[in-house]
């Protein structure tokens, strides 16, 4: 049954990608066609969003692979251990601050993560930088700094209220997961044990081979994540929410959920939050940038390609929860 599934996900994403190329070059075509000139154009939209989403996320993913089969060849368990502190929680803080220094999105950090479980890296403190890395990095600080030019307060509270969220999803990771392995087991495993005897002779295609591993395993997630999350945002009526958009109770679990349905990367995303500021409070927008990174459609597939089943579906309740009150609480105390 796992190989059926396995090989159902790489069809249908192959397949999807295919069908939406086909639809990029010839859909004018298609639309003078008699048989088709009556097809909404919100379909074709669905495939104009389709490839943005993945052209948006393709360098991203291909950074992400390359980092973690780096990972997998240059790092070894004994490297891992040294760097960490030794104290579970102390661990938290240096694991949130990474993203500082690696600029990778959400797309590319599950891969990432996943390869730093394997090679030793606490549980609890690769999830803390999963969540935060696709928010803490100077790539994103700087798009929403230049998307919220009017008020550069967001670009830092920002930074901060990701910061706080996921130090705090990380405590409750460590107290619920303590010593648990929540990764899948045999991940790509048909290669890694070959290329285990290749280490000394030539790390560089070890390297390759671990990246080309990475891309197909991720890809498939990635394409049909952006095909879910093209249909929301085809067919999603964005005046329905603005009737609720100046609660302060409200408001930021709706940007939220409108963030998990978008799956805009986040070196992008604070342009589209911009676009709401007219209608939406400060507090709902800054959920919407925070949670977004931490959780979207594309890498709720990914993880659940990865990581055991319990493990995301916990993931999924505490993250929206956490973020959820630490925005409410920072908009009661300091907007």
């Amino acid at each position: 049954m796992t190989f059926i599934n396995k090989l159902l996900k790489d069809t249908t994403g192959f397949l999807l990608f295919c069908l939406f190329i086909f639809l990029f070059l010839f859909a004018e075509v298609l639309k003078n066609i008699s048989l088709f000139n009556r097809i909404p154009n919100s379909f074709f939209n669905i495939n104009t969003i389709f490839l943005s989403i993945i052209l948006e996320a393709i360098p991203f993913i291909l950074l992400g692979v390359f980092v973690s089969a780096l990972i997998q060849s240059f790092v070894s368990e004994n490297m891992i251990r040294k760097v960490l502190p030794r104290n579970a929680y102390l661990a938290l803080i240096p694991a949130a601050l990474l993203g500082i220094i690696f600029p990778i999105c959400e797309c590319a950090v599950v891969p990432v993560v996943r390869r730093l479980i394997k090679k030793g890296m606490p549980s609890h403190v690769g999830v803390v930088f999963m969540l935060s890395a696709p928010i803490l990095n100077p790539v994103v600080y700087a798009s929403t700094y230049f998307a919220f030019k009017s008020t550069p307060y967001i670009a830092n509270a920002r930074m901060f209220i990701g910061f706080i969220s996921s130090i705090i999803i990380g405590l409750i990771i460590y107290r619920r997961f303590k010593g648990e392995n929540i990764l899948k087991p045999n991940q790509s495993g048909h290669h890694e044990h070959h290329h285990h005897h290749h280490t000394k002779r030539n790390k560089l295609l070890e390297t390759l081979y671990h990246a080309s591993d990475e891309l197909f395993d991720t890809g498939k997630y990635l394409f049909i994540g952006a095909f879910l999350a093209s249909l929301f945002q085809a067919f999603l009526d964005r005046n329905a929410l603005l009737s609720i958009g100046t609660s302060t109770t409200f408001a930021p679990g709706v940007m939220m959920g409108l963030a998990y349905l978008l799956s805009v990367c986040s070196s992008a995303d604070a342009f589209v939050a911009s676009s709401f500021g007219s209608t939406f409070t400060e507090g709902s927008i800054l959920a919407f940038l925070v949670f977004g990174p931490m959780i979207d459609i594309k890498n709720t597939l990914m993880l659940f390609g990865y990581f055991k089943k319990k493990f995301v579906l916990f993931l999924l309740i505490v993250t929206p929860l956490v973020v959820y009150f630490t925005v409410y609480f920072f908009q009661l105390f300091f907007l």
